[in-house]
């Protein structure tokens, strides 16, 4: 009996140990495989922050506008009889554009003016004839008021004759035409647009905090998408005389230089206007700012040596971004090292390891244009 009851805590013994010894193999692997999970460092790219000189601006967005521009139409209905411009003519004003048949009208106009010249004769005649009484005066009375109305007869058909002719009412560039020879047109169809491109306006809204930023003569930068690489310059030339009582913005007008015809009306602009003097204040490429719900954040790199260090989380003020590059009101000090590429696999104090040799370049704004 003694011996069986010590078999069995033998075994139990060893069951017991063989289930420690497992348990204490297991940590001591998980301890390991913990170690050997530790972050490796991170290569990223960095840039040295310093102070550089800061224009403050304002920024909207509006539309070109022609100072002049129009879709030509005509008066009167008619059939085309002649069309005297191509596609995308430069026009004088007063260029006589398009004709419409007339025949009628020329000829319902020579009969009117036969008719006055007579008139004008018989009026004629009886001046010469009262001076001997041998009419009276009555009759030359009704003469000259027969003479006038045939005049005025003739002068009412010379201008429906020249609705039957479209003219250019301004200099300008033409559009695309939108009639043909032998066509009818009701009156009011449009035929072609006329714009005036050299200047051009830009109409753009400021909300009315900018209306002491902002004055006449000032001058504005405008960006189009057409050209996304430059800048053209302008001058404000109207202020609205009222704010809008709906969105409490006012409408501000810009003048702008287009002598190469390169900006169109309609196109979408975004608007720069500077204000204030400029300012020294640090600055760090846009890539640098990593935004979360919390703010915008950068990551500083610490303990720099031999190309590696540690990554700090830092958050920023910073102001409306410029081309590529950002202001930071707070936050950076001139001279701190910023990570510009690789932020995503960073978290507050990972290791990192430096690697500029493919670092983007960042412009501050695109080139300006004065034409």
């Amino acid at each position: 009996m003694m011996k069986r009851m010590t078999i069995m805590l033998c075994g139990m013994a060893i069951l017991f140990g063989g289930l420690y010894g497992f348990q204490t193999f297991k940590e001591i692997m998980i301890r390991k495989a913990i170690g050997a999970m530790a972050n490796p460092p991170q290569t990223v790219s960095t840039v040295m922050a310093a102070n550089a000189p800061w224009q403050s601006s304002l920024s909207a967005v509006g539309s070109l506008r022609a100072v002049n521009g129009a879709d030509l139409a005509l008066q009167a209905a008619g059939i085309v009889q002649s069309i005297e411009f191509t596609s995308g003519d430069s026009v004088a004003a007063g260029q006589t554009l398009l004709s419409l048949v007339a025949t009628d009208d020329v000829a319902k106009l020579r009969s009117l003016q036969a008719t006055a010249e007579n008139y004008a004769i018989v009026l004629k005649r009886d001046e010469e004839q009262i001076k001997f009484n041998a009419v009276s005066q009555a009759t030359v009375d009704s003469d000259k008021a027969n003479l006038k109305n045939a005049q005025a007869l003739v002068e009412q058909q010379k201008a429906l004759l020249e609705q039957k002719s479209l003219k250019a009412p301004f200099s300008g560039r033409l559009g695309i035409r939108a009639v043909d020879l032998g066509q009818y047109l009701s009156a009011g169809t449009s035929i072609v647009t006329l714009q005036s491109l050299d200047p051009i306006y830009v109409d753009f809204y400021l909300p009315q905090q900018s209306l002491a930023s902002i004055r006449i003569g000032q001058d504005v930068s405008v960006a189009v998408d057409a050209f996304p690489a430059e800048r053209f310059t302008g001058q404000i030339t109207a202020i609205n005389a009222k704010v809008d009582s709906a969105s409490r913005n006012v409408q501000v007008r810009a003048t702008l230089r287009n002598g190469e015809a390169r900006l169109l009306p309609g196109m979408f602009a975004k608007v720069e206007i500077a204000v204030g003097k400029p300012e020294q204040v640090v600055t760090v490429p846009l890539t640098a700012i990593v935004s979360n719900s919390y703010g915008d954040l950068v990551y500083l790199v610490d303990e720099l040596h031999d190309g590696q260090g540690t990554a700090r989380q830092m958050f920023v003020k910073t102001r409306p971004a410029k081309g590529d590059r950002v202001a930071v009101n707070d936050g950076i000090k001139p001279g701190e090292t910023v990570v510009i590429a690789g932020q995503l696999k960073l978290r507050n104090g990972s290791p990192v390891k430096i690697d500029n040799s493919h670092v983007p370049q960042a412009e501050a704004a695109p080139n300006i244009v004065d034409q």
